[in-house]
């Protein structure tokens, strides 16, 4: 057995590839455990490596840094390339108030921390690495490690504070957001405004409805001629007329006494009822009309994916396949969200939308779609490497600064993530298939965070225990309570209360901004309805590049 014993005791690649594999594969499997219905989940591979790395095992550096740094450039690009397609849609409208909000979360966050620095003896390198670790960011820490190896280049003990002052500051920063959640809920957004703001939810979700013309008014209009008529967005589905069902067009005209299959959200349905006239509840096996049945063959629905890069960006209405093929899109699914079949929605590489009509007409559409699974199955590798390889140029790029004598680089974790949004952005529009299946940038993701955390954890361990205990632990866990607390209390009473936001909107927003999964599946348990998951994805993005930036320049004002 000597020779395990050496492969594990001596330094060498091998050996830390092992330890890396083995504190992963421990923390992931620990990261099941829930404490009252709270789990820590993947950062259990971060304090297992400080366990570990307590006992300060003589590992190969060269062989831990490389680990440590590839897997935070793999995690901040894949995350780019994900939230790429919807990053610039997430900053219009809606979007833009929910970010305005988290970056206020952001600034605030920043300028206590210059607040503490000045109030207290802690260096802006370990206020930095507290920061970090209370908006729980680790690749925002990876940002300002970075910078400060730039700035002081053989200061290693300073590099490993950094990491554990994130370390310190960690545990507290996760419950800190579940608890200023349970406090909105209880306080500042009472179970009766919850309950009522679920209510509207459940108003917007879709729902069929038939419908018999009966107002003189829409007679012998055309569709489209009717759809101007009304506010609302709904979908004409199917007519029946006279014993027979047809799809229609948005040139086919209605008649009095018409039978009509309407997809509307339900909070709409009033308003189609005055339009169109009497409501019927639907029944598919109704023996006067047989909405399956059309010209004598039965309806196909299938679900159909776009894979077809020249349909990326392209609005619905655009293609014109209701009129030339006779198909119906009656639903879309978006990332696990259904939306409404209009003609302005802009359809999407990955989303999937339920097509009913002939089969040789639904089969049409699926060509010019792309429908091709494999394609989406198989991610183009290419695309990744070249964008990592871009992303590490930028990185390296020095920008000169007002009042800063050491120009700023965007370093390995800001350059990556800009190409990633960049790549998921505009790579289709360049012929460069960018999309990943779900599933696959998990893995990418999953993967390079998980390497990270491990030789983070390794990092920190050394002294981890020892600054809890004896040194200035206490004070930065205060510290660091505070930097999570207080932006988000303070952020979360001014929307809810004097800006008027929801409840479920707003603690999704405030999950994003502190990059807080662990708090997300909280809220997801305290509403109805995907909400605060819709608002973390509109946050997420940017809050995210927010932090790595700001992270490396406010080191670069107060050290150099």
């Amino acid at each position: 057995m000597d020779w395990l014993l050496d492969t594990l005791s001596e330094p060498s690649m091998v050996q830390a590839i092992i330890l890396i594999s083995a504190i992963s594969a421990i923390g992931l499997q620990l990261g099941k455990i829930k404490i009252f219905n709270i789990s820590l989940g993947i950062t259990f591979v971060f304090f297992v490596g400080i366990v570990v790395g307590h006992f300060q095992p003589d590992l190969n550096a060269d062989m831990l840094y490389f680990a440590q740094n590839f897997g935070l450039i793999l995690f901040v690009y894949s995350l780019g390339l994900q939230v790429g397609p919807g990053f610039f849609s997430s900053l219009k409208k809606g979007g833009l108030r929910l970010n305005l909000l988290a970056i206020a979360v952001v600034l605030t966050g920043l300028l206590m921390c210059v607040v503490f620095y000045y109030t207290t003896d802690i260096s802006m390198p370990n206020m930095m690495g507290i920061f970090s670790g209370a908006v729980t960011n680790t690749p925002a820490l990876g940002a300002a490690q970075q910078t400060f190896r730039q700035l002081s280049p053989g200061d290693a003990k300073g590099f490993s504070d950094m990491a554990l002052a994130c370390a310190v500051a960690y545990p507290l920063g996760v419950v800190g957001v579940i608890l200023a959640i349970a406090f909105m809920r209880s306080v500042i957004a009472p179970k009766e405004q919850v309950a009522e703001e679920n209510q509207k939810k459940k108003d917007k979700t879709t729902h069929v409805g038939e419908f018999t013309v009966t107002n003189p008014a829409i007679s012998g209009k055309t569709i489209k001629e009717i759809m101007q008529l009304s506010p609302k967005k709904f979908v004409i589905s199917r007519i029946w007329r006279e014993g027979k069902v047809t799809i229609p067009t948005s040139e086919s005209v209605l008649m009095l006494k018409d039978h009509v299959l309407i997809i509307s959200v339900k909070s709409d349905v009033e308003n189609i009822k005055i339009l169109f006239g009497e409501q019927e509840n639907v029944d598919w096996n109704k023996e006067d009309i047989d909405w399956n049945h059309i010209d004598n063959s039965h309806l196909v629905s299938r679900r159909i994916i776009v894979t077809q890069s020249k349909v990326n960006g392209v609005k619905l209405g655009a293609l014109k396949l209701r009129n030339t093929y006779g198909i119906n899109i009656t639903r879309i699914d978006r990332a696990g969200i259904d939306l409404l079949a209009s003609r302005d929605l802009a359809l999407q590489i990955g989303d999937k939308l339920t097509v009913v009509g002939e089969k040789t007409a639904v089969d049409a559409v699926a060509k010019i779609l792309g429908d091709e699974l494999e394609r989406l199955r198989n991610p183009n590798l290419i695309a990744i490497f070249v964008g990592i390889a871009l992303g590490l140029i930028l990185g390296a790029i020095p920008f000169p600064f007002p009042g800063v004598s050491i120009p700023i680089k965007l370093g390995i974790a800001g350059g990556p993530i800009i190409v990633g949004i960049l790549m998921g952005a505009f790579g289709p529009r360049f012929r460069m298939a960018t999309y990943t299946t779900q599933s696959a940038n998990r893995m990418l993701r999953q993967l390079g965070l998980v390497m990270y955390l491990a030789c983070l954890g390794l990092d920190a361990g050394g002294h981890f225990f020892e600054t809890v205990f004896q040194g200035d632990g206490m004070l930065w866990i205060g510290v660091g309570f505070c930097l999570t607390m207080v932006p988000v209390m303070l952020v979360g009473i001014l929307a809810i209360r004097v800006f008027g936001f929801e409840y479920s909107k707003t603690v999704g927003m405030l999950c994003g901004s502190m990059a807080n999964p662990m708090a997300l599946n909280y809220a997801n348990t305290t509403v109805e309805g995907d909400e605060p998951a819709v608002a973390y994805a509109t946050v997420y993005p940017v809050t995210m590049f927010l932090r790595l930036i700001t992270a490396q320049l406010i080191l670069l004002f107060f050290i150099s």
